[in-house]
């Protein structure tokens, strides 16, 4: 359960001082996948500065209708996710249903009221990111459908924002069929930010 996710952030910021302490003179970038990449969001905001660059896969930034129909819910169900939504690889789906690190069962209501809570701050400190920001989405992601992520995504005006979107990718696109054109893309950007 995630009550608050500036914890989150703040567990991030340790990480990023870190990697800035092991690599002195080296950019740090960061790469925040579906919920991460609201954490990596949420984190350019509250630490402007400290990363030379963001990479959103599939964030959940903007509205996520999901979360919002669950909170009208009395009781959260206990639906599965639907690993066909993942990849189109069916291997991730089995690996991923088999992996005891992942959370099976259903939302947590404090979660789900933290992560629209996160949300609303994003919106309304989106003027704080700044600098080159990579958008990856999958173009049939049903999980985090591509427009609900545009709506956040508008909401960067001072930051460089490039979107890649990919036909018939699905959510986890560093785990699609053709994860070597996504990661070369996410590769290139990288490189550009240490010229």
């Amino acid at each position: 359960m995630i009550p608050d996710f500036s914890l989150a952030v703040e567990d991030v910021h340790s990480v990023v001082l870190q990697a800035r302490a092991t690599n002195p003179g080296l950019p740090v970038a960061m790469i925040g996948h579906s919920m991460g990449g609201m954490i990596a969001t949420r984190y350019a905001e509250v630490h402007p500065g400290k990363v030379a660059g963001l990479v959103l896969t599939g964030p959940v930034i903007g509205t996520w209708t999901p979360v919002t129909q669950l909170l009208g819910y009395e009781v959260i169900p206990s639906d599965p996710l639907d690993i066909t939504t993942l990849s189109r690889d069916e291997e991730v789906g089995r690996v991923y249903s088999q992996d005891p690190y992942v959370w099976h069962g259903p939302f947590k209501r404090r979660t789900a009221l933290g992560l629209m809570n996160c949300l609303l701050d994003i919106a309304l400190d989106a003027d704080k990111v700044t600098g080159p920001v990579l958008w990856q989405h999958g173009e049939v992601d049903q999980l985090v459908p591509p427009a609900e992520s545009r709506r956040g995504m508008a909401l960067l005006r001072n930051a460089d924002v490039t979107e890649l979107t990919y036909p018939g990718a699905r959510h986890e696109i560093f785990n699609e069929t053709n994860k070597d054109e996504v990661l070369a893309d996410t590769a290139g950007f990288l490189d550009r930010l240490r010229i």
